[in-house]
């Protein structure tokens, strides 16, 4: 009996425990029987030939799993998705937070240490890796061509009192000029124009404020090529008086009131011939007050809807009308010299400019006229007809009129008309926008550079619009709304290639 027992010791695979010969399979059926409750578990560890505490283990594991498998999961635990974090997409994300998001460059380290619990890169780094793919962004800039572009705006934004250049175009907002310089002048301006025409950029016209440098730069590089003025700061500017002048009237009249309640408390004591010279002074101030405040209201509306707007008269009209508002602003001039004056003057020097818009309608018009062999002055008046009212009665008594008059060409004359007038821009609202949007990224960088600015160009220029109030552009970047042709991300036109969880 001891040789057996010897052998069996020294032999293992002599006998193996039964628990531990049962494959998973087994053990998963054995479980099944057991939450079921096909016979006492005593039963059931003698017909597979193991303990009880065995049996009651993979109960144990079943009941686990299907806890487990049948546990109402949160949604925000659950992984959607797998995502690789390779060196280079640490790169697409530093410069999507830095031209995305606005972020500075301690900023993007922070963010990548708070996300992805381990040390972001330094500002050094975040510097070298859009240093890395300015070239690229310059050469895509240098090789795109202007020759579509038919109108532009230009203007000067500052950053620590030295001025940035921007030119964009009007109708896509491509933005083709970015510079930061130490000077304004006629002389920087005029190079940086010259360099455009190098680049086909011939426009056939600009629309800019009334900064001295930019126009005597444009006259230098460009005499052929009209500056039409920039209607937006002159409504801006006679609008602002306007306000001013209210205000100082609503002083006035506070003024008055205070000293007529102060005097009607005298006169019960018999004292109130003391405030009366006083009170007469401040109520001749008040009428002048009302009074100027009124007029300079009545002429900043006049300037905005009838001269300045898009449909109205005439250019010879319109000119009338303008020199009448001058006049008028020079007459009011001795009662607040130091805020009508320089408004005055500012009109004055501008008008051909700031009406310069109406020269490029009535072309248009007259190349409506022949088309739809009609007379210019009934274009002229189906323009005006759309600065009217339609809720009003002389809106409709012009629209009979001019059915009667145009017959079955009305409805396609007015709507020729109005292309026109849509076609047409009067401000330089884009480069202000585009002036909004750059201060935000200006705000970040003390000293913005030939390579910021380059590549930031290039972001503005092929990132879509997600959303505008210009239907045609939700979708479509500058770049391809000049062009026509559409272009891959703009992180793929920098040599990336993109995550794709597909």
């Amino acid at each position: 009996m001891v040789a057996p027992l010897i052998g069996t010791v020294a032999d293992p695979t002599a006998w193996i425990p039964p628990a531990k010969g049962l494959g998973p399979d087994q053990r998963k059926e054995l479980s099944i029987q057991a939450l079921a409750g096909h016979g006492p578990l005593s039963r059931l560890a003698s017909g597979h030939q193991v303990s009880r505490r065995f049996v009651y283990r993979q109960v144990d594991r079943a009941q686990q799993a299907l806890d487990e498998a049948f546990a109402q999961r949160d949604e925000d635990e659950r992984a959607l998705f797998v995502l690789p974090v390779t060196r280079e997409w640490l790169r697409q994300f530093v410069l999507a937070q830095v031209l995305i998001g606005h972020t500075s460059y301690r900023g993007v380290g922070e963010i990548i240490e708070a996300v992805f619990g381990r040390p972001g890169p330094t500002v050094g780094t975040v510097h070298n890796i859009l240093t890395e793919v300015v070239p690229r962004a310059r050469a895509i800039n240098d090789a795109m061509d202007l020759s579509g572009i038919a109108v532009g705006a230009h203007d000067e934004i500052y950053q620590a009192r030295r001025p940035v250049l921007v030119g964009a175009d009007v109708r896509s907002t491509y933005c083709y000029l970015l510079a930061e310089e130490d000077h304004a002048d006629e002389t920087t301006w005029g190079v940086h124009l010259l360099e455009l025409a190098d680049q086909e950029l011939a426009v056939d016209y600009t629309i800019a404020d009334g900064g001295r440098g930019l126009r005597a730069g444009q006259r230098a590089a460009w005499p052929d090529t009209p500056c039409h003025g920039d209607v937006f700061h002159a409504e801006r500017e006679l609008g602002q008086l306007a306000f001013f002048l209210e205000h100082r009237a609503a002083g006035c009249i506070t003024t008055r009131q205070t000293l007529e309640r102060q005097m009607e408390r005298r006169k019960r004591r018999a004292q109130g011939h003391r405030l009366s010279k006083r009170v007469a002074l401040a109520r001749q101030a008040d009428l002048r007050a009302v009074a100027l405040a009124s007029d300079i209201r009545i002429l900043a509306d006049w300037m905005k809807q009838d001269i300045l707007a898009l449909a109205g008269p005439a250019l010879v009209t319109r000119r009338e009308l303008f020199d009448f508002v001058v006049e008028e602003l020079a007459r009011r001039e001795p009662l607040c010299p130091h805020r009508i004056g320089p408004v005055r003057r500012a009109l004055q020097q501008q008008r051909d400019d700031l009406l310069g818009f109406v020269a490029v309608m009535e072309d248009q018009f007259a190349v409506l006229a022949e088309r739809f062999a009609v007379p210019l002055s009934l274009l002229q008046q189906v323009c005006q007809l759309e600065g009217l009212d339609p809720n009003g009665p002389a809106y409709w008594q012009a629209d009979g009129r001019l059915r009667h008059k145009l017959q079955a060409k009305f409805s396609t004359v007015q709507q020729a008309v109005r292309q026109v007038l849509a076609d047409t821009p009067r401000a330089s609202s884009i480069i202000e926008n585009l002036n909004s949007r750059l201060r935000n990224y200006f705000f970040l960088r003390r000293d913005l550079g030939d390579g910021y600015l380059d590549l930031l160009r290039f972001f503005l220029n092929h990132r879509r619009f997600l959303r505008s109030d210009c239907p045609a552009r939700v979708g479509k970047s500058p770049s391809e709304l000049l062009t026509g042709r559409p272009h891959a991300h703009w992180l793929e036109l920098l040599g990336f290639q993109r995550f794709d969880r597909n």
